[in-house]
C-alpha cells in the first residue's frame, strides 16, 4: 500500500498521495473511488512534494491561487489519461459539458458518458478540476467527492475564497 497523508479541509477530509517527487493522488476521505492508502503519522517525514501541495492547496482553498503547479504523475487508461490532459486545461472559473469536452477532444458529443466515466477516476482532484465538468443542461452531476463539494468548489471559484478555516497537515492514528 502507498502511504496517504491527512489534510483537513473546509470540504472535508483530503488524502494526499505521492510517489517519489510526484503527487499522485488528492482524494476527499470516502469519495468514490478512494484507494487504500495507509495513513502516515504527521509526525513522519512528509515529502516535499506533499508540503507544497498543501500550501498551494491552501492558497487555493483561501481564493489566493487559480494555477497550480506541483509535480504530477496520473497513471490510467490512455483514454483517461487523455481526459485527465483535457480536464487540466479548464481555465480557474470556467465551466464546460462532458459533451462539449467530448467535442473538444475529436469525440462526438455521443461519448459524454466515457468522458464522464473518466472524469470520474481522476485521482487528483481539484488541481486537475474534475469539478469544473457540468451536465448538458447545467446540472451538477458526476462528482467522486459529492454534488455539494462540486457546488462549494465551483462557488469558492466564483467568490473570493473560504478564509475562515484551517488546513494542516494531521495524522491517523
Amino acid at each position: 500500500m502507498i502511504p496517504g497523508y491527512l489534510l483537513s479541509s473546509p470540504l472535508g477530509d483530503i488524502a494526499l498521495r505521492a510517489e517519489d517527487d510526484a503527487l499522485t493522488g488528492v482524494y476527499f476521505i470516502g469519495q468514490k473511488h478512494y484507494p487504500g492508502l495507509v495513513m502516515m503519522p504527521d509526525d513522519q517525514h512528509v515529502p516535499r512534494v506533499v508540503r507544497r501541495a498543501q500550501e498551494q492547496l491552501t492558497e487555493f482553498f483561501r481564493g489566493e491561487r487559480r494555477v497550480f503547479d506541483v509535480p504530477l504523475r496520473m497513471r490510467g487508461t490512455p483514454f483517461q489519461e487523455q481526459v485527465w490532459a483535457e480536464l487540466a486545461r479548464i481555465p480557474y472559473g470556467e465551466m464546460i459539458s462532458y459533451g462539449a469536452m467530448a467535442r473538444k477532444m475529436g469525440l462526438s458529443p455521443g461519448h459524454s458518458r466515457a468522458v464522464g466515466t473518466a472524469n470520474g477516476k481522476n485521482p487528483i482532484s481539484i488541481i486537475v478540476p474534475c469539478h469544473r465538468v457540468i451536465g448538458a443542461g447545467g446540472d451538477l452531476t458526476g462528482y467522486a467527492g459529492g454534488v455539494d463539494r462540486k457546488r462549494a468548489l465551483l462557488a469558492l471559484e466564483n467568490a473570493t475564497g473560504m478564509p475562515d478555516f484551517e488546513f494542516k497537515l494531521v495524522g491517523q492514528a
